[in-house]
């Protein structure tokens, strides 16, 4: 059934009303007092390795954006006593010291803030040269939405967090809402999401993909692709996509791409550019996703055609 102004309405009030809780949490994430259990954690982090600790950690580097505003929407900024380089959020964190990148950081910056737990990707080259100097590393690396939820049960579980799943359970509702706030027209769209130059999209097997799902609308990019396939340009021009959507640092020579003008979304201007800020939203699998839902959402409300019926 087609949802009424009223329920369209409703479900905007509820996606801000969420994000709002939402973002008050990370906002003051740094002010919440830690309070560590005092028995041993254990865990299986994504390497399939088991971790013990003696208690919950007090001090903790994070290298993964969505892993350090994943401690902090749990209300556990106060124990971040280090990030990577490209960890900028929320604001509360931009003094504390940078360790490098992520996937090769500087192992002597790491050592020296003396960390109870690393936490990192399991794509990072730094596991084994740090836990060979004793310390401890937790390898959580979230791709998809279930990824999510269950990074934040094991961070909840590691952080001696009572009720990490509230934390899922708002981004969740959120993006419910933002998918209920747009008309049914929408749900014809097809949508190319550029991930980065290359050009790589994003599939319905990537996180952004699900959220496109959640929305209501079509990927051209298919998920046995893979979640971010490196794309033939030509593929994109024979998808003919209504609608794109791609970051402000991927955009530049989009459109003069050989044969791009002539892709629909191109010829009516229906492409939304994402700024740096709202596309390092977009891109991390964590507690933003529901202001991830809300951008991609607006997009679709301002720039997806009335209706798709009749395509060149």
């Amino acid at each position: 059934m087609k949802p009424t102004p009223i329920v369209r309405i409703l479900a905007v009030l509820a996606v801000v009303i969420g994000l709002l809780v939402l973002m008050a949490t990370l906002a003051n994430a740094q002010t919440v007092p830690a309070t560590p259990a005092s028995a041993a954690v254990q865990l299986t982090d994504d390497r399939g390795r088991q971790i013990t600790l003696a208690h919950a950690p007090l001090r903790i580097v994070s290298l993964l954006p969505s892993l350090t505003e994943s401690v902090c929407a749990l209300g556990q900024c106060a124990r971040l006593v280090g990030v990577d380089r490209y960890s900028n959020w929320p604001g509360s964190i931009a003094g504390l010291p940078r360790v490098g990148g992520g996937i090769d950081p500087s192992i002597e910056a790491v050592v020296a803030l003396r960390p109870d737990v690393v936490l990192m990707a399991t794509s990072s080259r730094a596991a084994a040269r740090l836990e060979s100097l004793g310390l401890k590393v937790v390898a959580l690396e979230p791709k998809t939405h279930a990824d999510v939820q269950r990074v934040l049960g094991k961070l909840g579980q590691l952080l001696g967090v009572a009720d990490a799943q509230q934390v899922w359970r708002t981004i969740d509702a959120a993006m419910s809402a933002a998918a209920q706030s747009l008309p049914a027209t929408v749900r014809s769209t097809r949508v190319y999401y550029e991930a980065s130059r290359g050009p790589f999209g994003a599939s319905a097997s990537s996180f952004m993909g699900e959220t496109l799902t959640r929305l209501g609308v079509q990927n051209i990019l298919p998920p046995e692709l893979g979640p971010f396939p490196k794309l033939n340009p030509e593929f994109v021009v024979r998808a003919n996509p209504d609608l794109i959507m791609v970051g402000v640092r991927s955009a530049a020579g989009l459109t003069e791409r050989p044969g791009w003008a002539g892709i629909r979304a191109v010829r009516e201007r229906r492409i939304c550019e994402f700024g740096v800020d709202d596309t390092d939203v977009l891109i991390r699998p964590g507690p933003r996703m529901a202001e991830a839902a809300r951008l991609m959402a607006q997009c679709l409300a301002d720039k997806a055609p009335p209706a798709v019926v009749n395509r060149p």
